[in-house]
C-alpha cells in the first residue's frame, strides 16, 4: 500500500516535553531563564565544552560568532560552496567577504586542499560545515588554520552529537554552532546553540545575544536593589532562546543517545539495501569522521540534474517525499550577482544537482524503509 505524505523526518515528542513546558508555564517565567540554563548545561556536558549559549536560531548563533571574532569589512572568510545559505550569510551580516572553497564529492564536506588554495592575505577565518551530520576532516583543516593564523567556526547545525576522532564537534574550533530546527536530530521548534572553550568569547556572545548587556553597573548588591540595571556599552541583539524552547530542549536531550543510535541503525540498513543500486552513490565516511545522519543523502551518479529530478518525481509518485541535499551557495542570486561564476566549484555544483535526501525519522519501521528503497530502485 502506498503511503501518502511520507515524510523526510518528524520530531520525537511525548509527555516528557509536555511536562517540561507545563512547568515553565506554571512558573510564569517563559523568557530566557532557568529552563534555558539547564538546557545549556546539559548540552555543554554532552559536547565536552565549558560554555554552551542558547540562541533563537543557528543563524543567530553564526552571526554572533562572526561578530564576536571582530570580523568586518576587508576580511575574508572561507565557506564551503555546498552548504545551507546561512553558513555564508553570517559573513555578509558583518560586512566581511565570503570566499568559497569546493567540497569533496564523496563526503559533501570541505576539501582541505581547496581550502588552503582559497586563502589570501585577507583571510581571517574558516567556517567548516559538518554537513548532514558527518564531521568534516578536522585534523588537516585545523592544521591549515593554525599555519595561517585563522579562526575556525564549526557550523554544526546538522551535527548534534557527532564526533571527530571520538571528540564531539563544536569544541574543536574557536566556536561551534548548532541548530534545533525540526529537521534536526533534536528540536526546540527553532533555536540554536553556540559552544566554545574560550571564556572571553563566551562572555561576548552571552552579552551580544542579550542586547549587549554585561550585568549591572558597579558591584552588585545582595539582595539586588530594585533600581539596579545593566551596563549598555556595546551594540547587541535580542537573540535569546525562550524558556519554553529550553524546556523542550531538556526533554529532547534525555532522548539524544537513543535518537542517535536509532538513526545509525536506519542509515546502516539503507547502506545495506542500496549498496548495489545501479547509478546511485551512498554516503562515505572517512576515518575519524563520525556521522549521525541528520540526513541520509545519496547521489545519482549520471545524468545530472534532469536525471536526479526525474528520479525524485518518480519516487514522489509512490508517496515518498525527498529533497535535494542543499545549495551550491555560490549559484544563488545573492552571490551570483557578485560576479561569481555558476560553473565555479564543480563538486559543489554536482552535489546540488545530483543529491537526494531520503526519509529518516524516529520510529521509522523496516516496512516504511523498505517502501522508500523500493520506490527509489524503481525510479533509478
Amino acid at each position: 500500500m502506498t503511503l501518502k505524505n511520507f515524510p523526510i523526518t518528524r520530531p520525537s515528542f511525548d509527555s516528557a516535553e509536555r511536562q517540561e513546558v507545563d512547568e515553565a508555564l506554571s512558573s510564569g517565567w517563559v523568557t530566557q531563564g532557568p529552563k534555558t540554563a539547564k538546557f545549556e548545561q546539559l548540552f555543554a556536558e554532552r559536547h565536552q565544552v565549558p560554555h554552551a549559549i542558547a540562541t533563537n536560531s543557528c543563524t543567530s548563533a553564526l552571526h554572533l560568532c562572526t561578530l564576536s571574532l571582530g570580523l568586518g569589512p576587508g576580511d575574508e572568510v572561507i565557506v564551503p560552496a555546498f552548504t545551507w545559505v546561512t553558513s555564508a550569510y553570517c559573513v555578509e551580516y558583518v560586512g566581511a567577504k565570503v570566499a568559497f572553497a569546493d567540497i569533496k564529492l564523496d563526503t559533501f564536506n570541505l576539501d582541505p586542499v581547496a581550502l588552503e588554495a582559497a586563502i589570501t592575505p585577507s583571510t581571517r577565518a574558516i567556517i567548516v560545515v559538518h554537513l548532514f551530520g558527518q564531521s568534516a576532516e578536522m585534523d588537516p583543516i585545523l592544521a591549515i588554520a593554525k599555519r595561517h593564523g585563522l579562526y575556525v567556526i564549526e557550523d554544526a547545525a546538522c551535527a548534534v552529537g557527532t564526533e571527530y576522532d571520538s571528540v564531539p564537534v563544536g569544541g574543536l574550533g574557536d566556536f561551534g554552532c548548532f541548530s534545533f530546527h525540526p529537521r534536526k536530530v533534536i528540536t526546540t521548534g527553532e533555536g540554536g546553540m553556540v559552544t566554545t572553550h574560550d571564556n572571553e568569547l563566551a562572555a561576548t556572545v552571552n552579552a551580544q545575544r542579550n542586547h549587549g548587556t554585561r550585568g549591572i553597573a558597579g558591584p552588585p548588591s545582595t539582595p539586588p536593589k530594585p533600581y539596579e540595571m545593566g551596563r549598555w556599552e556595546e551594540l547587541g541583539f535580542n537573540f535569546r532562546m525562550s524558556d519554553l524552547q529550553g524546556a523542550v530542549g531538556i526533554a529532547q536531550m534525555a532522548k539524544l543517545e537513543a535518537l542517535l543510535n536509532e538513526r545509525l541503525i536506519f542509515a546502516q540498513r539503507y547502506n545495506t539495501l542500496l549498496m548495489d543500486a545501479p547509478g546511485l552513490v551512498i554516503p562515505t565516511t572517512p576515518t575519524k569522521c563520525g556521522h549521525t545522519y541528520q540526513s541520509y543523502v545519496v547521489r545519482v551518479s549520471d545524468g545530472g540534474r534532469q536525471r536526479r529530478n526525474d528520479v525524485m518525481e518518480a519516487v514522489a509518485e509512490r508517496g515518498v517525499q525527498t529533497r535535494p541535499g542543499t545549495h551550491a551557495v555560490h549559484r544563488l542570486g545573492f552571490f551570483a550577482n557578485k560576479g561569481i561564476e555558476p560553473e565555479d566549484f564543480p563538486h559543489s555544483c554536482e552535489a546540488e544537482d545530483c543529491s537526494i535526501t531520503l526519509p529518516l525519522y524516529p520510529g521509522m519501521t523496516d516496512a516504511e524503509q523498505d517502501q522508500v528503497v523500493d520506490a527509489l530502485l524503481h525510479a533509478i
